[in-house]
């Protein structure tokens, strides 16, 4: 009786329903039910008013579709996206995938008005007779059905999206009520659009435009007949029927899709067979909605992390997040494909992947008076087995961005810095700097009073290891042959904190945001952490002739409607005179036409400037150079143990015995990467600086001969100039007495270079030789008197 009793409840129930469904279409007046309503008059009327009482507004939300984020040439870069989904019209959707899927689905839909009642019928006396539960389910109901469930889990609302595919009654006539209203609103093609671009086709993917790419690797306009009636097989059970892992299921389920069409005289017979024995032939195109699918992982984690930066596409991480999963976008970037692949091929090359003293190297190359980042790259996979050989994080940006937590030291590429603010400080190009003797054993000391501002408060011991000049030495020599106590004096002179401001108007900072620390030994040898595109950003201001650009991976962003996202104007800022950027350009031009990094001048002549970096430890080296188009930095180190040392070491195929400097490996990849990536470009020179850039302020040496030698630098450094103490000779005139200069006395030389003097030891020669020393007193000078310097003591080095 129980079992009778729910029955006849359940009855009572659908016919509620058909009689209000009937209403609500106007077809009660057609009798098309009536007879069945007749014996349940009450519950008929109860039907309708709870019918009439349901919500008949269908929201439908934008669908969840994936964005794209392509490189300057198009080619796709990743498809971030929650669900693998392209939203494409009807239009260009081939019109027989259209036919294949109504067919299988509901080959009434362009009849009925979004309830199909001959289909409720079969299903309501299948289930009043206890047979098995047949659904009723017209086209724009599934379509009803599936938006609801997508909406709610758009919303995090799982309690609904259940609620969406429940078996009840209940959810049964809400969806009917849905289905008669939207067909009031939409167009039978339209409902068919959204119908197509929103169902799951299997293997995850969402719509028949991923499905198209996803399984036959061409869009939906160019499906033929198999094709075409395999996806449309593919939705009644996607999970179980897909051909990648159900071939067998996926051909049956094909074969009754195409029986379907014949019946319904869609197709003939000809068709019909030809298609029944096609035989499956899948062109699998995976998905690339995560970076570890994309052809160019690392600049695709480092845009995809600079975009959840961008508040322009949302107030927080979530909601930039979820616009870029599920919004289509389409994303412009300024990647260039040929130079990605240049690079990352280059430095493989020199520093394999996995190699086995565990060497890693990275690069990153930007555009100068842009802040384009063109390519970057490094030595390792980004998805593969566990160890050396893979590694998701990206060493060429910083750890905002998913990069090394503390990055790589920059050793002496830091030396370019000193020689901006020299410049910028009135010291022409032709200056001479003085390098306290030291080798790579005996340091040079530098103490607490001869720095001008921000020393450590300790004294800073100074080795010279890529240069091993000591004494009076040009500007350009110094930094040509990296001449470690030459810099260590200048920047003493001209005060660590105001090298550090240089660094930091020129973008320069450490890998974790954080600006360069005001300690000479980060200012003046860079033994704080830096990354890669960092320091080609930085750079790039003194090829760019003085403007600095942050660096930016994208140029545009549209919606799916091709609307465009506006977003901040790269804020390009002008921090150095054009005139100091070409006297540094000017000078480090050296570097490889006679310095460190001779041998690796660019092909063609084309001009370059740059600078090599090894650190004090010798555990990281860099290359940093430049033309007026691209600036490129290239890291050679050791990722994972700072405490190793680069010597001796077999790395690839290679064996480097001694020492491994900047110049030994990192500037040859360099020059391998730019002379790819610049091929086709014209060859471009730098700007000249001027004379007075070049010369300098001339004035008059002042005569200090018989002088207490630090009151003879006093004079010196009152005059305009940088006094040192030179070498103690033996001499006639009692210890500490100032005996000549170097520049001589009476001659003119540059405002804010350095004179070395000598003093007496107090040790008499023992043989009289002829002086030749400038000890005397020159012929006043017809320039005027220089004014003092602002300088109150020597530093000395």
């Amino acid at each position: 009786m129980q079992g009778r009793a729910t029955n006849l409840a359940s009855i009572t129930s659908l016919l509620g329903a058909l009689v209000a469904t009937s209403v609500v279409m106007g077809l009660l007046g057609a009798g098309l039910v009536m007879p069945l309503a007749g014996a349940t008059g009450a519950a008929a009327r109860s039907g309708v008013q709870a019918f009439d009482s349901l919500p008949g507004e269908f929201k439908q939300t934008p669908l969840s579709q994936q964005s794209r984020v392509l490189a300057a040439d198009g080619s796709l870069i990743v498809t971030p996206s929650d669900e693998n989904r392209i939203i494409v019209p009807l239009s260009k959707v081939a019109p027989v995938m259209r036919q294949a899927q109504v067919a299988i689905e509901d080959s009434r839909f362009y009849e009925h008005g979004g309830v199909d009642l001959h289909g409720i019928a079969r299903a309501f006396i299948s289930n009043a007779n206890g047979g098995s539960t047949q659904g009723a389910s017209t086209l724009t109901q599934q379509y009803v059905k599936i938006t609801l469930q997508e909406n709610a889990l758009r919303n995090n609302d799982k309690e609904a999206a259940q609620a969406a595919t429940a078996k009840s009654y209940g959810r049964k006539l809400q969806e009917l009520k849905y289905a008669v209203t939207l067909e009031k609103t939409l167009s039978k093609d339209q409902i068919l659009e959204g119908y197509l671009n929103l169902v799951y086709y299997g293997d995850l993917a969402y719509g028949v435009e991923a499905a198209s790419h996803h399984y036959f690797g061409i869009p939906a306009s160019k499906l033929n007949l198999p094709q075409a009636a395999l996806l449309a097989g593919l939705v009644q059970l996607p999970s179980s029927t897909d051909p990648v892992h159900h071939p067998d299921r996926a051909i049956a389920r094909r074969n009754v899709v195409l029986d379907r069409m014949h019946e319904l005289g869609l197709i003939n017979d000809k068709q019909w067979q030809d298609a029944r024995a096609t035989k499956l032939k899948l062109n699998l195109t995976p998905g690339q909605s995560s970076c570890a699918a994309s052809p160019y992982p690392y600049f695709c984690s480092y845009t995809l992390n600079w975009l959840l930066d961008q508040p322009a596409l949302g107030r927080t991480v979530k909601e930039r997040k979820n616009l870029l999963t599920t919004g289509g976008l389409t994303i412009q970037t300024t990647l260039d494909p040929k130079m990605e692949n240049a690079l990352n091929e280059e430095i493989r090359k020199k520093v394999p992947v996995g190699n086995s003293a565990q060497i890693g190297s990275a690069a990153a190359i930007v555009e100068p008076g842009s802040g384009k980042v063109l390519a970057l790259g490094q030595n390792t996979n980004f998805v593969g087995k566990k160890g050396f050989a893979t590694n998701e994080v990206n060493w060429s940006v910083d750890s905002k961005y998913n990069g090394s937590t503390y990055g790589f030291q920059f050793g002496s590429t830091a030396k370019m810095y000193a020689v901006v603010t020299a410049l910028k400080e009135g010291m022409p190009v032709n200056s001479s700097i003085y390098a306290k003797p030291a080798d790579a054993k005996h340091p040079a000391v530098f103490s607490p009073s001869e720095y001008k501002n921000c020393s450590a408060g300790v004294p800073f011991p100074v080795r010279n290891d890529e240069g091993t000049r000591n004494g009076n030495i040009s500007l350009t020599d110094a930094a040509a042959f990296s001449v470690n106590t030459a810099f260590a004096g200048l920047v003493a002179k001209l005060g660590v904190c105001t090298v550090q401001k240089t660094m930091t108007a020129m973008g320069l900072h450490q890998a974790n945001g954080q600006p360069i620390q005001t300690f000479p030994s980060p200012v003046t040898l860079g033994s704080d952490g830096v990354s890669p595109l960092t320091l080609a950003s930085s750079y790039a201001t003194v090829a760019s002739g003085g403007t600095y650009c942050p660096p930016v991976p994208v140029v545009s962003i549209t919606t799916f409607d091709r609307k465009s996202i506006k977003l901040p104007t790269n804020p390009c800022k002008r921090v150095l005179d054009a005139d100091v950027a070409n006297g540094t350009t000017q000078i480090l031009k050296a570097v490889l036409t006679k310095g460190t990094a001779a041998g690796n001048e660019l092909a063609g002549g084309r001009p370059a400037a740059g600078k090599t970096g090894t650190t004090d430890n010798s555990n990281e080296t860099w290359f940093m150079g430049y033309t007026p188009q691209l600036a490129t930095a290239v890291w050679v180190g050791t990722p994972t143990d700072n405490s190793r040392h680069l010597r001796n070491m077999q790395i690839g195929s290679k064996f480097y015995p001694g020492q491994i400097f900047g110049a030994t490996i990192a500037a040859p990849i360099w020059k391998a990467i730019m002379d790819r990536a610049s091929a086709g470009m014209p060859i471009r020179d730098f700007g000249s600086a001027s004379d007075k850039m070049q010369f300098g302020d001339q004035i008059v040496v002042p005569y200090v001969g018989g002088q207490p030698v630090d009151q003879a630098i006093q004079q010196i450094d009152a005059a305009g100039f940088n006094g040192v103490k030179g070498q103690a000779v033996d001499s006639a005139q009692p210890a500490g007495t100032a005996l000549s200069t170097s520049p001589g006395a009476g001659s003119r030389a540059v405002r804010g270079s350095t004179v070395v003097v000598t003093y007496s030891n107090g040790n008499a020669p023992s043989t009289p030789t002829p002086s030749t020393s400038k000890t005397t007193k020159p012929k006043p000078s017809k320039s005027p008197t220089p004014k003092p310097s602002k300088t109150t003591g020597p530093p000395k080095g």
